[in-house]
């Protein structure tokens, strides 16, 4: 009886960790392994522990991208310095469709393509964009659904609890 109480527990947990795994909400993400849109050099999101990092899912389409990208760009430069990174995911359908926005809002940090669409699924992205600001382990510790003007300055208070930490 004693075993069976065990094991039931060990596969409650492991359990429990799929579930916040599919659904990544704070606590936990998916890894990946994705190019660059401007290139095939392959970024893997767990080579960048150590750092904080904000993942941004956009497209094209997305009205709100257009406000926030360039907001996002400004924080980076403010605070990459000091252990921020952001890596952006493009979700369009075509290269040459992300390409033109960012001729129009250009950003310095890490611009990402996932063709197939599949990371967002792994994320749980329901809404464009959506932002998962992950600490120096790897945790997902804030989620970020949508965008309004302001909503910079909540996220850029957020980024700088976790630099600090």
């Amino acid at each position: 009886m004693h075993y069976c109480i065990k094991l039931t527990t060990f596969f409650t947990a492991l359990l429990f960790s799929f579930s916040l795994y599919a659904s990544t909400g704070v606590g936990s993400y998916p890894l990946f392994n994705l190019p660059e849109l401007n290139s095939a050099k392959q970024i893997k999101l767990d080579k960048l522990r150590g750092k904080v990092v904000y993942v941004d899912f956009w497209a094209s389409w997305c009205g709100p991208c257009r406000q926030s990208m360039p907001k996002f760009d400004a924080i980076y430069k403010k605070l990459s310095n000091k252990g921020l990174e952001i890596v952006a995911i493009n979700l369009d359908e075509s290269d040459a469709d992300a390409k033109k926005f960012l001729k129009n809002f250009p950003v310095s940090y890490t611009v990402l393509r996932d063709k197939m669409g599949e990371t967002p699924k792994q994320f749980g992205v329901k809404v464009m964009p959506t932002g998962y600001l992950l600490d120096r382990f790897g945790m997902v510790r804030f989620v970020h659904e949508g965008f309004r003007n302001g909503d910079e300055v909540d996220l850029e208070k957020q980024i700088k609890k976790l630099l600090a930490e």
